[in-house]
């Protein structure tokens, strides 16, 4: 593990904190992290914004997120905002025009993932990212579950036609402040959950299905704030899962962790190959 990743041992493992330097010395202490994953049979990611945050995409709840630096930005997640305020989905546009995925490629922690995928514990990542990097680092698609939809595609509020998120922006790049839809006229949008959206009813009930299946939680990047999303590891532990949670800053499920990972995500997951 690099310089600077704390490792943390809820109650249900050991106790204290201890940098990772020392920890690295300490072959039990390594072992007892990787162990949970190595002797998963069975395992699941559920993975949040930290996870891209070295591929220069921002979180949003950390020190440097897009709401910490930027609290009326929240508004532009807000779907009861976004539908009454034409000039904040002018501005929404803008934003997903210039959204840093677009350039944004795989990271560490998506590669991390995708080789534990391979080597064939890990059955399925449930994300709430949009970005798609855990396909483009090699992560058979079929096994990523979107909670929260994907930047890639636009969606219609009226009609629900999808299409290729490309064609959109091409109409905003051409002058189009805010694109209708093509098809009614209706509101056009990412094809992604704002907040006051409900998620996708058979996306969530497949994400619950690998999770209530699973002997292993990996939860990655996530501040687990979010319902229902965060309610997933409640879930696992519930179940009798192994939970491991790899985070820069607390969470409220710590304490029904087997195992708490501080730190870079781009170092703490490769580390517990």
């Amino acid at each position: 593990m690099g310089h600077g990743v704390n490792v943390t041992y809820s109650a249900l493992g050991s106790v204290g904190i201890m940098d990772a330097m020392d920890g690295a010395d300490d072959p039990a202490l390594v072992r007892r992290a990787q162990s949970l994953v190595s002797g998963a049979t069975r395992a699941v990611a559920l993975t949040g914004a930290g996870v891209s945050t070295d591929s220069g995409i921002p979180d949003f709840r950390g020190p440097n997120g897009l709401w910490t630096r930027d609290p009326e930005a929240q508004r532009l997640s807000n779907i009861h905002d976004y539908t009454a305020d034409k000039e904040l989905r002018e501005r929404s546009w803008q934003a997903r025009l210039n959204h840093p995925g677009w350039q944004a490629s795989p990271n560490d922690a998506h590669r991390a993932l995708a080789t534990l995928a391979r080597s064939g514990p890990l059955r399925a990542i449930v994300t709430q990212n949009v970005d798609g990097l855990h396909q483009r680092a090699g992560n058979d698609p079929d096994t990523v579950i979107e909670l929260h939809g994907t930047l890639y595609e636009s969606a219609c509020l009226s009609c629900d036609d999808h299409r290729d998120m490309r064609e959109a922006l091409d109409r905003v790049a051409d002058g189009e402040t805010d694109p209708p839809c093509l098809v009614c006229g209706g509101i056009l949008k990412s094809a992604t959950i704002s907040f006051g959206q409900a998620l996708d009813g058979a996306v969530l009930s497949r994400a619950r299905a690998e999770v209530e299946a699973c002997d292993l939680l990996l939860a990655a990047g996530s501040s687990l704030s979010v319902h229902p999303a965060a309610g997933l590891v409640g879930l696992a532990a519930g179940n009798g899962a192994r939970v491991v949670i790899c985070n820069a800053s607390e969470t409220p499920y710590d304490d029904v962790a087997d195992v708490v990972l501080r730190g870079s995500l781009g170092e703490v997951l490769p580390a517990l190959l």
